[in-house]
Protein backbone atom coordinates (compact mmCIF):
# COMPACT_ATOMS: atom_id res chain seq x y z
CA UNK A 1 0.00 0.00 0.00
CA UNK A 2 2.91 2.44 0.57
CA UNK A 3 4.56 1.54 -2.08
CA UNK A 4 1.75 1.82 -4.55
CA UNK A 5 1.21 5.49 -2.70
CA UNK A 6 4.74 6.46 -3.39
CA UNK A 7 4.22 5.81 -7.16
CA UNK A 8 1.41 7.56 -7.31
CA UNK A 9 3.09 10.41 -6.02
CA UNK A 10 5.84 10.47 -8.94
CA UNK A 11 3.48 10.60 -11.66
CA UNK A 12 2.32 13.57 -10.27
CA UNK A 13 5.25 15.14 -10.09
CA UNK A 14 6.34 14.24 -13.24
CA UNK A 15 2.92 15.60 -14.79
CA UNK A 16 3.21 19.09 -13.09
CA UNK A 17 6.91 19.41 -14.60
CA UNK A 18 6.04 18.79 -17.49
CA UNK A 19 2.91 21.21 -17.65
CA UNK A 20 5.85 24.04 -15.82
CA UNK A 21 8.31 23.09 -19.19
CA UNK A 22 5.39 23.60 -21.52
CA UNK A 23 4.30 26.95 -20.05
CA UNK A 24 7.66 28.31 -20.28
CA UNK A 25 8.71 27.24 -23.46
CA UNK A 26 5.32 28.78 -24.73
CA UNK A 27 6.21 32.24 -22.79
CA UNK A 28 9.42 32.20 -24.00
CA UNK A 29 8.51 31.58 -27.72
CA UNK A 30 5.70 34.37 -27.04
CA UNK A 31 7.74 36.82 -25.77
CA UNK A 32 9.88 36.36 -28.57
CA UNK A 33 7.13 37.12 -31.43
CA UNK A 34 5.70 39.97 -29.47
CA UNK A 35 9.25 41.70 -29.68
CA UNK A 36 9.46 41.13 -33.07
CA UNK A 37 6.33 42.27 -34.02
CA UNK A 38 6.46 45.53 -31.89
CA UNK A 39 9.49 47.00 -33.73
CA UNK A 40 8.47 49.65 -34.84
CA UNK A 41 8.97 49.72 -38.54
CA UNK A 42 11.44 52.88 -40.09
CA UNK A 43 9.57 55.76 -41.58
CA UNK A 44 9.97 59.21 -43.23
CA UNK A 45 11.51 61.42 -40.20
CA UNK A 46 13.54 64.59 -40.16
CA UNK A 47 15.19 65.86 -37.32
CA UNK A 48 16.23 69.96 -36.93
CA UNK A 49 16.67 71.93 -34.18
CA UNK A 50 14.10 75.22 -33.49
CA UNK A 51 16.49 77.73 -33.60
CA UNK A 52 20.34 78.84 -34.68
CA UNK A 53 22.05 81.99 -34.03
CA UNK A 54 25.05 83.28 -35.40
CA UNK A 55 26.53 87.11 -35.75
CA UNK A 56 26.48 88.98 -39.43
CA UNK A 57 30.02 88.14 -41.18
CA UNK A 58 30.42 85.09 -39.78
CA UNK A 59 29.22 81.28 -40.86
CA UNK A 60 26.33 79.40 -39.45
CA UNK A 61 25.51 75.37 -39.54
CA UNK A 62 21.60 73.85 -39.82
CA UNK A 63 22.09 70.34 -39.11
CA UNK A 64 19.21 68.34 -40.52
CA UNK A 65 19.11 64.25 -40.16
CA UNK A 66 16.49 61.99 -41.77
CA UNK A 67 15.21 58.66 -41.52
CA UNK A 68 13.56 56.44 -44.37
CA UNK A 69 11.62 53.30 -44.88
CA UNK A 70 13.68 52.00 -47.05
CA UNK A 71 16.14 48.68 -45.44
CA UNK A 72 19.18 49.93 -48.16
CA UNK A 73 18.99 52.78 -50.09
CA UNK A 74 22.07 53.33 -53.40
CA UNK A 75 20.27 54.94 -56.15
CA UNK A 76 20.13 58.59 -57.48
CA UNK A 77 19.49 61.36 -54.11
CA UNK A 78 18.89 65.02 -54.17
CA UNK A 79 19.61 67.16 -51.59
CA UNK A 80 17.67 70.60 -51.37
CA UNK A 81 17.23 73.38 -49.04
CA UNK A 82 14.37 76.05 -49.07
CA UNK A 83 14.29 79.39 -47.67
CA UNK A 84 11.41 80.94 -46.39
CA UNK A 85 8.51 78.48 -47.14
CA UNK A 86 8.66 74.41 -46.79
CA UNK A 87 7.69 72.76 -50.54
CA UNK A 88 7.28 76.42 -52.66
CA UNK A 89 9.58 78.56 -51.01
CA UNK A 90 13.25 79.69 -53.37
CA UNK A 91 16.16 77.54 -53.46
CA UNK A 92 19.08 78.44 -51.58
CA UNK A 93 20.59 74.97 -52.15
CA UNK A 94 20.56 71.71 -54.22
CA UNK A 95 23.39 68.99 -54.96
CA UNK A 96 22.55 65.37 -56.39
CA UNK A 97 24.68 62.27 -55.88
CA UNK A 98 24.77 59.76 -58.85
CA UNK A 99 23.97 55.95 -57.99
CA UNK A 100 25.82 54.20 -55.24
CA UNK A 101 28.20 57.57 -55.04
CA UNK A 102 28.78 59.41 -52.03
CA UNK A 103 29.48 62.65 -53.56
CA UNK A 104 26.64 64.90 -53.73
CA UNK A 105 27.61 67.45 -56.89
CA UNK A 106 26.24 71.29 -55.92
CA UNK A 107 23.69 72.61 -58.38
CA UNK A 108 22.79 75.69 -56.79
CA UNK A 109 24.59 77.70 -54.09
CA UNK A 110 23.12 81.25 -53.93
CA UNK A 111 25.47 83.82 -54.11
CA UNK A 112 28.56 80.38 -53.01
CA UNK A 113 27.65 81.00 -49.47
CA UNK A 114 25.46 77.79 -49.28
CA UNK A 115 27.70 74.34 -48.71
CA UNK A 116 26.67 70.89 -47.86
CA UNK A 117 27.99 70.30 -44.81
CA UNK A 118 26.33 66.67 -44.31
CA UNK A 119 26.66 63.27 -46.18
CA UNK A 120 23.03 62.33 -47.68
CA UNK A 121 23.92 58.76 -47.85
CA UNK A 122 24.52 58.71 -44.19
CA UNK A 123 21.36 60.82 -43.71
CA UNK A 124 22.39 63.96 -42.76
CA UNK A 125 21.98 67.08 -44.84
CA UNK A 126 23.23 69.88 -42.65
CA UNK A 127 24.37 72.87 -44.53
CA UNK A 128 27.23 75.22 -43.76
CA UNK A 129 26.09 79.28 -44.47
CA UNK A 130 29.00 81.31 -45.21
CA UNK A 131 29.23 85.41 -44.27
CA UNK A 132 26.15 86.08 -42.94
CA UNK A 133 24.06 88.43 -43.65
CA UNK A 134 21.30 90.40 -42.21
CA UNK A 135 19.52 89.20 -44.94
CA UNK A 136 19.66 85.68 -44.29
CA UNK A 137 17.79 85.81 -41.47
CA UNK A 138 14.51 83.82 -41.93
CA UNK A 139 13.81 79.71 -41.95
CA UNK A 140 15.12 77.63 -43.95
CA UNK A 141 13.65 73.99 -45.04
CA UNK A 142 15.54 70.25 -45.79
CA UNK A 143 14.19 68.04 -48.50
CA UNK A 144 16.05 64.74 -49.68
CA UNK A 145 14.65 63.16 -53.07
CA UNK A 146 15.38 59.42 -54.00
CA UNK A 147 14.71 58.35 -57.60
CA UNK A 148 14.37 55.04 -59.46
CA UNK A 149 12.36 52.00 -57.97
CA UNK A 150 12.39 53.79 -54.64
CA UNK A 151 10.94 56.92 -55.73
CA UNK A 152 10.26 58.83 -52.65
CA UNK A 153 10.61 62.64 -51.24
CA UNK A 154 10.12 63.78 -47.89
CA UNK A 155 10.79 68.01 -46.47
CA UNK A 156 10.87 69.06 -43.17
CA UNK A 157 7.12 71.02 -42.68
CA UNK A 158 8.21 73.09 -39.53
CA UNK A 159 12.28 73.86 -40.47
CA UNK A 160 15.03 75.66 -38.46
CA UNK A 161 15.25 79.24 -37.77
CA UNK A 162 18.44 81.25 -38.33
CA UNK A 163 18.84 84.16 -36.51
CA UNK A 164 21.31 86.54 -37.84
CA UNK A 165 22.81 89.06 -35.24
CA UNK A 166 23.94 92.10 -35.41
CA UNK A 167 25.64 95.89 -34.16
CA UNK A 168 23.91 99.03 -35.38
CA UNK A 169 24.57 100.71 -38.58
CA UNK A 170 23.64 104.15 -39.60
CA UNK A 171 22.23 103.44 -42.90
CA UNK A 172 21.16 106.95 -44.00
CA UNK A 173 20.92 110.33 -42.42
CA UNK A 174 19.50 113.31 -44.18
CA UNK A 175 17.72 117.24 -43.72
CA UNK A 176 14.94 117.23 -45.78
CA UNK A 177 13.40 120.91 -46.59
CA UNK A 178 9.81 121.34 -45.46
CA UNK A 179 6.44 123.61 -46.35
CA UNK A 180 6.82 127.55 -45.50
CA UNK A 181 10.80 127.53 -45.22
CA UNK A 182 10.73 124.78 -42.42
CA UNK A 183 13.66 121.72 -42.48
CA UNK A 184 13.30 118.07 -40.77
CA UNK A 185 15.58 115.81 -40.21
CA UNK A 186 15.46 111.63 -40.87
CA UNK A 187 17.87 108.37 -39.96
CA UNK A 188 17.54 105.29 -40.69
CA UNK A 189 19.87 102.71 -38.63
CA UNK A 190 19.90 98.86 -39.10
CA UNK A 191 20.74 96.29 -36.65
CA UNK A 192 19.56 93.03 -34.67
CA UNK A 193 18.11 93.25 -32.52
CA UNK A 194 16.46 96.24 -33.77
CA UNK A 195 18.35 98.98 -32.66
CA UNK A 196 16.61 101.81 -30.54
CA UNK A 197 17.41 105.36 -32.02
CA UNK A 198 17.35 109.06 -30.66
CA UNK A 199 18.64 111.94 -31.36
CA UNK A 200 20.65 115.42 -30.12
CA UNK A 201 21.12 118.90 -31.19
CA UNK A 202 20.77 122.68 -30.33
CA UNK A 203 18.18 123.01 -27.97
CA UNK A 204 17.46 119.48 -27.66
CA UNK A 205 19.68 118.11 -25.32
CA UNK A 206 21.28 115.05 -25.16
CA UNK A 207 19.44 111.41 -26.29
CA UNK A 208 16.02 113.49 -27.29
CA UNK A 209 13.91 110.67 -28.02
CA UNK A 210 12.94 110.33 -31.95
CA UNK A 211 9.64 110.20 -33.62
CA UNK A 212 8.99 107.14 -35.41
CA UNK A 213 8.09 107.33 -38.88
CA UNK A 214 4.89 105.78 -39.88
CA UNK A 215 5.43 103.06 -42.56
CA UNK A 216 9.19 103.44 -42.15
CA UNK A 217 10.52 100.63 -40.58
CA UNK A 218 11.55 97.44 -42.94
CA UNK A 219 12.84 94.06 -41.63
CA UNK A 220 15.62 95.00 -39.69
CA UNK A 221 15.88 98.58 -40.51
CA UNK A 222 14.47 101.12 -38.41
CA UNK A 223 13.73 105.26 -39.55
CA UNK A 224 13.17 108.26 -37.09
CA UNK A 225 12.19 111.59 -37.80
CA UNK A 226 12.83 115.10 -35.95
CA UNK A 227 9.83 117.17 -37.04
CA UNK A 228 11.45 120.39 -36.86
CA UNK A 229 14.84 121.58 -36.67
CA UNK A 230 14.64 125.38 -35.01
CA UNK A 231 17.95 126.24 -34.62
CA UNK A 232 21.13 125.94 -37.04
CA UNK A 233 24.06 123.85 -35.90
CA UNK A 234 24.71 120.34 -35.64
CA UNK A 235 21.90 117.33 -35.28
CA UNK A 236 23.57 113.97 -34.24
CA UNK A 237 21.11 110.37 -34.20
CA UNK A 238 22.42 107.66 -32.24
CA UNK A 239 21.36 103.95 -32.75
CA UNK A 240 21.93 101.72 -30.16
CA UNK A 241 21.39 97.84 -29.52
CA UNK A 242 22.65 95.15 -27.29
CA UNK A 243 25.09 94.58 -29.35
CA UNK A 244 26.88 98.14 -30.15
CA UNK A 245 25.78 101.65 -30.59
CA UNK A 246 26.19 103.94 -34.12
CA UNK A 247 25.83 107.30 -34.59
CA UNK A 248 25.83 109.81 -37.27
CA UNK A 249 25.85 113.72 -37.83
CA UNK A 250 24.03 116.33 -40.20
CA UNK A 251 24.87 120.18 -40.36
CA UNK A 252 22.01 122.68 -40.91
CA UNK A 253 22.94 126.16 -41.61
CA UNK A 254 19.92 128.39 -43.42
CA UNK A 255 20.65 131.83 -45.09
CA UNK A 256 19.20 134.52 -42.97
CA UNK A 257 17.99 137.77 -45.38
CA UNK A 258 19.95 141.32 -44.56
CA UNK A 259 17.99 143.82 -42.44
CA UNK A 260 18.68 147.88 -41.33
CA UNK A 261 22.13 149.39 -42.69
CA UNK A 262 22.71 145.88 -44.58
CA UNK A 263 20.20 146.09 -46.59
CA UNK A 264 20.54 149.77 -47.63
CA UNK A 265 24.46 148.75 -48.20
CA UNK A 266 23.23 146.44 -50.47
CA UNK A 267 21.45 148.47 -53.12
CA UNK A 268 24.01 150.98 -52.86
CA UNK A 269 26.80 148.92 -53.52
CA UNK A 270 25.61 147.75 -56.66
CA UNK A 271 24.29 150.63 -58.09
CA UNK A 272 28.10 152.37 -57.27
CA UNK A 273 29.20 149.37 -59.45
CA UNK A 274 26.99 150.15 -62.09
CA UNK A 275 28.53 154.19 -62.36
CA UNK A 276 32.02 153.06 -62.21
CA UNK A 277 31.18 150.58 -65.22
CA UNK A 278 29.94 153.15 -67.47
CA UNK A 279 32.62 155.82 -66.46
CA UNK A 280 35.31 153.13 -67.76
CA UNK A 281 32.95 153.13 -70.96
CA UNK A 282 33.01 156.58 -71.52
CA UNK A 283 36.92 157.00 -70.39
CA UNK A 284 37.57 153.84 -73.19
CA UNK A 285 35.66 155.61 -76.03
CA UNK A 286 36.95 158.93 -75.34
CA UNK A 287 40.74 157.02 -75.59
CA UNK A 288 39.59 155.71 -79.02
CA UNK A 289 38.36 158.96 -80.77
CA UNK A 290 41.52 160.77 -79.27
CA UNK A 291 43.49 157.81 -81.59
CA UNK A 292 41.37 158.52 -84.33
CA UNK A 293 42.06 162.56 -84.14
CA UNK A 294 45.79 162.26 -83.93
CA UNK A 295 46.73 159.23 -85.72
CA UNK A 296 50.69 158.59 -85.71
CA UNK A 297 52.80 159.07 -89.02
CA UNK A 298 55.43 156.27 -90.45
CA UNK A 299 58.43 158.91 -90.18
CA UNK A 300 57.61 159.58 -86.78
CA UNK A 301 60.45 158.42 -84.49
CA UNK A 302 59.80 155.66 -82.09
CA UNK A 303 59.65 156.72 -78.55
CA UNK A 304 60.90 155.14 -76.12
CA UNK A 305 58.61 152.94 -73.94
CA UNK A 306 58.54 151.92 -70.47
CA UNK A 307 58.93 148.00 -69.89
CA UNK A 308 55.71 145.70 -69.23
CA UNK A 309 55.36 142.87 -67.70
CA UNK A 310 53.55 140.14 -69.33
CA UNK A 311 51.58 139.03 -66.53
CA UNK A 312 49.16 139.86 -64.30
CA UNK A 313 47.16 138.12 -61.31
CA UNK A 314 44.10 138.17 -61.95
CA UNK A 315 42.74 135.38 -59.70
CA UNK A 316 40.29 136.75 -56.95
CA UNK A 317 37.83 134.78 -54.58
CA UNK A 318 34.53 134.84 -54.73
CA UNK A 319 33.03 134.45 -51.95
CA UNK A 320 29.96 132.14 -51.24
CA UNK A 321 27.11 131.41 -49.13
CA UNK A 322 26.81 128.27 -47.03
CA UNK A 323 25.12 125.23 -48.12
CA UNK A 324 21.58 124.91 -46.68
CA UNK A 325 22.38 121.77 -45.33
CA UNK A 326 26.03 119.72 -45.26
CA UNK A 327 26.31 115.80 -44.15
CA UNK A 328 28.94 114.26 -42.50
CA UNK A 329 28.30 110.32 -41.47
Amino acid sequence: MEGSFQLLASLVCVILMGSFVRTKSDTTRNLLNTELHSAPAQRWSMKVPAEVSAAAGEAAVLPCTFTHPHRHYDGPLTAIWRAGEPYTGPQVFRCAAARSSELCQTALSLHGRFRLLGNPRRNDLSLRVERLALADDGRYFCRVEFAGDAHDRYESRHGVRLRVTAAPRIVNISVLPGPAHTFHALCTAEGEPPPALAWSGPALGNGSAAVPSPGQDHGHQVTAELPALAHDGRYTCAASNSLGRAEASVYLFRFHGASGASAIALPLGALGLKVLLLLGVLAAGAAARRRLEYPVTQNASPRPQAQESNYENLSQVSPQGPPAAVCSP
